[in-house]
């Protein structure tokens, strides 16, 4: 297919970006607390030039310490003492023919309590302990500060105005004072000079996803009476103010993009008529575009509305591209979009059908930053696409009490893009056993290393438990990891063998030096639930149990549970979903909770937490309420537990003791985890064997 619009040139103001694809700001945590990029920050950043992206924005960029730090890793303009960091970074993705664009930001009431000050403080430790404070962060200094936060003994986070806590961070707020938000204007504008200074293209302002431009774009977060709260205008006055002090000190010629949430989606979670919506959104991109700004980033809703910005894996391809296409009609400026694209296709159609001026990759470029080459050179079979799992903020936020940064589940050298293979291989034969995507990824890897690799999967098709995970409603994008590694494998003349059950005998017979056993986890199955009337989770999944018009106790509440319960439910099914914790799916990332909840309340799904399964009968089963310490029984006509998985070792452990080759475990079948667990421990395992 050719791909003309999305590799034709266009210009952002005067700056001519060769392609339409352009890198969205994602913090990722790479940074260090005083606010310079770091080497592995650049290495990131220049892995994706190398790869052809047009234009990179930069992640979050602070332009204040003491309110406006929002991560130990972010990168800031804060200081002059900054710019040479930047400037570097900037020569290095410069090299490679792509433009780079800061985005500057201010987290507002969606900040962490804990963070206020605490930016300036570790400086001040830094010159006195020097790497010695660094190695106390890495071990904890945060986690004590997060329960203090979480009782509210903490200092409070600015915003517009006192408003409700964000749904992610929970820290109270205060509001600005006016001499406060005109210094806060000014921060923007001298972030600017020191981004223009540094060699940058240009300047992005966040104003989306919640943060301060857009808590005062908002009248949900904005309750001031003074010229900045009220009317429309006055709302957008602090956002106005920077854009002319940015003009003012940087010039015409120097760009400025503004990424706009343009509807808060409070609709979306039942909240309609909060905050504010399309209508009043395309009317603040009106009055950007006839203020001059250079570009518009179009995006929408705030962390209270989290997964209309950053949608699970449920969420269909392109879903929000009528935002940009309304946006278009209003503006004569370029448009960028990220739309949840994930196909070059998809681009270039959104790109021809006139909906957006430049496609805009986020997650797709952490977990391939050479999307836009494979593409280009015709390989785009080649691509490792991004199956919105989450773990890349997951991860980072979870990260970031360690001083630690984010990891994608596809893609093991996010973070280690200055790293490179040993390719001592030799043609040296090694068997994988096991074709879910921790064998995939240790077959690939070690493939690029010259060794001679045969995978040997039982089933007739590659996958392992990810053929499992892509079956209930929405859930399809799960297939691709296995699929895009098999491509891959398969570019790297791998061979597969399929429907091959290995065993001791076969694995001597093909006289390999390495085994890697790959071979994943079994559901639990408690013999005491050995019944005709009860399954695991595999057998609905996999299709091997089809219930109609069943009522059906699932026990379990992890994400799998839920997930089976609304493939249970599709089929007809009535559900009671049981669950031994006080709440449901306990440990969960929340973004996955909150996209699987209400398509099972509005379903008609019972919940009893705190039950414990004691008995399977034949018209139901009986439960313990740990809570009341009481029994009680549910009718059912079916249970289907979900009550975990246990790892498959018994191929390991027949040949692990061989004299003739060497063996090692890895993925799920050394212990149960998730995609980025199975991908890791193949990307460790293969970068330790000499």
């Amino acid at each position: 297919m050719s791909y003309d619009m999305l590799f034709s040139p266009m210009k952002i103001g005067n700056v001519e970006i060769k392609n339409r694809v352009v890198m969205a700001p994602m913090c990722m945590g790479f940074g260090q607390y005083n606010g310079c990029a770091t080497e592995t920050m650049m290495d990131y950043y220049e892995e994706r030039a190398k790869g052809g992206v047009g234009l990179i924005f930069t992640e979050i960029t602070r332009v204040n310490d003491i309110t406006g730090a929002s991560s130990f890793g972010q990168l800031g303009m804060s200081h002059d003492y900054q710019i040479p960091a930047l400037k570097e970074m900037a020569d290095r993705i410069h090299k490679h023919g792509t433009k780079v664009m800061v985005e500057l930001h201010h987290p507002g009431r969606q900040n962490l309590g804990l963070m206020i000050g605490t930016v300036p403080l570790c400086s001040a430790c830094n010159k006195l302990l020097g790497d010695t404070f660094t190695k106390i962060l890495t071990k904890g200094i945060i986690p004590p500060g997060k329960v203090l936060q979480d009782k509210d003994i903490i200092f409070k986070v600015a915003a517009p105005s006192k408003c409700e806590k964000s749904k992610m961070s929970e820290s109270v707020n205060r509001p600005l004072s006016n001499k406060e938000v005109k210094r806060l204007v000014c921060q923007f504008v001298e972030g600017a000079v020191r981004v223009q200074k540094a060699g940058c293209d240009g300047v992005e302002l966040h104003a989306s996803h919640g943060y301060l431009i857009q808590q005062f774009l908002s009248p949900n977060t904005n309750h001031r009476t003074d010229e900045y709260g009220g009317s429309l205008e006055n709302r957008m006055r602090f956002l106005l103010e920077i854009i002319r002090g940015i003009r003012k000190n940087c010039g015409k010629d120097f760009p400025v993009v503004v990424r706009l949430t343009v509807d808060e989606m409070y609709d979306k979670i039942g909240k309609k008529g909060k905050g504010y919506n399309l209508e009043e959104g395309l009317k603040m991109a009106k009055i950007l575009s006839d203020e001059g700004i250079d570009a518009i980033d179009v995006s929408s809703a705030a962390y209270d509305t989290f997964n209309y910005w950053l949608e699970p894996t449920t969420f269909d391809c392109g879903w929000r591209k009528y935002l940009a296409e309304e946006v278009k009609k209003v503006v004569d400026i370029p448009v960028i979009a990220a739309n949840l694209i994930r196909s070059p296709k998809q681009a270039e159609k959104q790109l021809e059908d006139g909906i957006q001026d430049f496609v805009s990759l986020g997650r797709p470029l952490i977990a391939d930053p050479y999307w836009v080459k494979k593409t280009e050179s015709g390989n785009e079979n080649l691509i490792k696409r991004c199956v919105c799992c989450l773990y890349c903020f997951e991860s980072m936020m979870e990260n970031a009490y360690k001083y630690d940064h984010g990891h994608c589940s596809v893609n093991p050298f996010v973070g280690r893009e200055g790293e490179t293979l040993n390719h001592n291989g030799n043609g040296r034969k090694v068997v994988v056993v096991g074709a879910g995507c921790a064998g995939l990824t240790a077959a690939e890897l070690l493939a690029k290393r010259g060794f001679d690799v045969t995978v040997l999967e039982k089933e007739k098709s590659v996958g392992g438990q990810l053929n499992l995970a892509s079956k209930p409603p929405h859930k399809d994008k799960m297939n691709w990891v296995c699929t895009d590694l098999l491509s891959n494998l398969q570019e790297e003349n791998v061979e597969i063998k399929l429907g091959v059950k290995a065993d001791k005998e076969l694995i001597d017979s093909l006289k390999p030096e390495i085994v890697i056993n790959a071979t994943g986890g079994n559901a639990i199955h408690p013999k005491a639930f050995e019944c005709d009337n009860v399954s695991t989770v595999t057998e609905i999944l996999n299709g091997t149990v089809k219930l109609e018009n069943k009522k059906v106790a699932v026990i379990g509440s992890g994400m799998t549970g839920l997930e089976t319960s609304e493939l249970l439910i599709s089929q007809g099914n009535r559900v009671t979903i049981v669950e031994m914790a006080d709440e449901v799916a306990p440990g969960a990332w929340f973004q996955q909770v909150d996209d699987a909840m209400p398509k099972l309340k509005d379903a008609g799904t019972e919940f009893l937490t705190s039950h414990k399964l004691l008995a399977v009968k034949e018209d139901g089963i009986e439960l313990e309420n740990l809570k009341k310490n009481i029994k009680v029984f549910v009718k059912a006509d079916y249970v289907v537990l979900s009550l975990g998985v246990k790892p498959d070792t018994s191929l390991y452990d027949e040949i692990k003791n061989s004299n003739d080759y060497k063996v090692y475990n890895i993925g799920d079948s050394v212990k149960i985890g998730r995609i980025a667990n199975a991908t890791e421990s193949a990307y460790q395992l293969v970068t330790s064997i000499n």
